[in-house]
């Protein structure tokens, strides 16, 4: 179901014009207005959730398919040397738009962008009571 006030609901309905690189009944992908690399994407489901949380299992199942038809494209189009999938969930995580999306950011030699995380540490212990609290 789509939420009258949400801007990816619109623009993933086609009710706002945007560059859009790929669409089938569930999906539309379109390139970011402020790409961190050429062909920065977002997938955008045409139903709405507003995050991971939220979205039903079904498009969550149909989402990876769409990012690897797309990824394709990208590799052979665009000849980058890889690529990173960012799906941010809250305002913490940097989710700015309350409608689940994931980014779909090619990469390129030298292209400036560090989209990685500073690795910590844990010991042995410290992760056994971190599964047990999530899987209990």
């Amino acid at each position: 179901m789509k939420k009258e006030d949400c801007i990816f609901c619109k623009i993933a309905n086609g009710e706002i014009p945007s560059k859009t690189i790929y669409e089938d009944e569930a999906f539309r992908v379109i390139l970011d207005l402020g790409p961190a690399t050429k062909g920065h994407a977002l997938i955008l489901p045409k139903e709405h959730a507003d995050n991971l949380y939220g979205l039903p299992e079904a498009t969550a199942a149909a989402v990876l398919p769409v990012a690897q038809k797309v990824a394709e494209k990208m590799r052979k189009n665009l000849h980058c040397a890889g690529l990173n999938l960012v799906q941010n969930n809250g305002e913490i995580a940097g989710q700015t738009v309350m409608h689940f999306h994931l980014h779909m950011i090619p990469r390129y030699e030298n292209d400036g962008q560090n989209i990685l995380w500073n690795p910590g540490q844990s010991s042995p212990e410290e992760l056994e009571e971190t599964r047990k609290q999530i899987v209990q």
